[in-house]
């Protein structure tokens, strides 16, 4: 172990046990040592190397150890194992939040409680968990209920600003964040939660200020720098955004979402982004949408068309002539009605047949899971976790719920401005926790 690393933590290190105190006291005395991440990951390799068949207080202290080296499935396998009191409870709890499941997550919290976890600040874990599992209604009047007894507390007013920020209300969620901040300095949830809420709408440099606040107190804050590595790439500024993804590398080296975005920042370097052409594709894609009930007709033509599913001058371009003339009661005159409509905006039939490159934005059936439930679909977009990258081309898109989110294509997805092949695989992976799938091809 490194000298300086060791006079440091090296007391609690050799313990036999951790609890959580032992685990907030690690995080203080690590933040002066160079490179405590990496060096702390050797001191949990040589902890779990000379530690056989853990169990009882062994296997807490080595659960604590993969926890804070962000191995939160791993933690799990062995927190299980270990002693049954309100710090392993309370670790699986975070465990499971940090894997979305906060259904589980909250059932360890409360165990955590009835072990004698402080009461309040479990009652504030489990709103907090109770609004990131989409309960906001039922977290808003749990809020209301503990504001007599949990005045002073930052948590408390984070935990409210979350369930603010989670209704729309914005401006309250601010006021909450801030509140929390105030209590107490630097307090990273709600400095987290804050530059995240301005990140999301436009507010970049007030959002790159705190989440660089963010980084200055351990643990490393892995959210944080993907985002300001995101902040700076959309402002071309590559070099910076390399190096928040570095650092998160070097503390989390299977972090797989940093690895593929750090693939894209490299390709960001050289790629060229033809504004023009992009406005070219919306425009034309807009065309595509309008309905062919918004044209006067002919009765004869209107009819055959209703009769054939063609609604759009979209669903016009990928029929043929021999198609249209193939119906019945369709003529030539109807024919020419259609091709003279087509033809004042640029269009022509079977065109999309012809060249479809370029109508590879097109909008085919959703397919979904077989198991599909409409409360899922009616989940807003704000409860679910995105990058802000991925998050800025929904509201682009003006995608609210995952059921929006599930009747787009990904061609319609990678036609919003930058955003890449990374994003789409996490979107995609997001839908996929939902039992959910984007539109495909017919």
């Amino acid at each position: 172990m490194d000298q300086s690393l060791q006079d440091s933590i090296g007391p609690i290190v050799s313990k036999e046990s951790w609890s959580a105190e032992d685990h907030q006291e690690l995080l203080t005395r690590m933040s002066g040592v160079r490179d405590a991440a990496g060096k702390f990951r050797g001191i949990v390799s040589e902890i779990e190397a000379s530690t056989h068949d853990p169990k009882g207080a062994a296997a807490l202290k080595i659960g604590i150890c993969r926890y804070m080296t962000c191995r939160f499935s791993a933690a799990l396998d062995i927190l299980g194992a270990a002693t049954d009191n309100k710090d392993r409870r309370y670790f699986q709890a975070q465990c499971f939040k940090q894997l979305r499941q906060f259904d589980k997550a909250a059932e360890e919290m409360q165990r955590a409680k009835d072990r004698g976890w402080d009461e309040r600040d479990a009652e504030l874990e489990l709103v907090e968990l109770q609004a990131l599992g989409g309960d906001v209604e039922g977290a808003a009047k749990a809020v209301a209920k503990l504001a007599s007894k949990c005045q002073g507390d930052p948590k408390f007013f984070y935990v409210r600003g979350l369930v603010e920020e989670l209704s729309g209300n914005g401006d309250a969620a601010v006021q909450a964040y801030t509140q929390a901040r105030t209590l107490k300095q630097g307090y990273t949830p709600a400095t987290f939660r804050l530059a995240y809420y301005y990140d999301l709408h436009g507010e970049e440099q007030q959002a790159i200020d705190l989440y660089k606040e963010c980084l200055s107190s351990p643990p490393v804050h892995a959210s944080a720098l993907l985002n300001l590595a995101v902040l700076y790439e959309d402002a071309g500024k590559y070099d910076k955004a390399t190096n928040c993804l570095n650092r998160l590398l070097a503390c989390h080296p299977g972090h797989a979402r940093a690895k593929l975005f750090h693939k894209d920042v490299d390709a960001s370097k050289t790629m060229f982004y033809d504004e023009d052409q992009a406005r070219r594709i919306a425009k034309r894609n807009a065309v595509l949408d309008i309905p062919v009930t918004d044209f006067e007709l002919s009765v004869r033509a209107r009819n055959c068309l209703k009769k054939m599913n063609i609604h759009t001058l979209g669903d016009l371009v990928k029929t043929t002539e021999a198609e249209l003339l193939g119906y019945k009661n369709f003529g030539e005159t109807s024919l020419k009605e259609i091709k003279d409509m087509l033809t004042a905006r640029g269009l022509r039939l079977g065109q999309a047949l012809e060249e479809p490159a370029l109508f590879q934005t097109d909008r085919p059936a959703v397919t979904m899971a077989p198991a599909r439930n409409e409360g899922v679909l009616a989940t807003p977009i704000e409860q679910v976790e995105f990058s802000v990258r991925a998050r800025r081309a929904l509201e682009t898109l003006g995608i609210r719920t995952l059921g929006d989110l599930a009747g787009k294509s990904e061609a319609e997805l990678l036609a919003c401005k930058n955003f890449g092949q990374t994003s789409l695989n996490e979107v995609r992976q997001r839908l996929s926790e939902y039992g959910m799938a984007f539109r495909e091809p017919n």
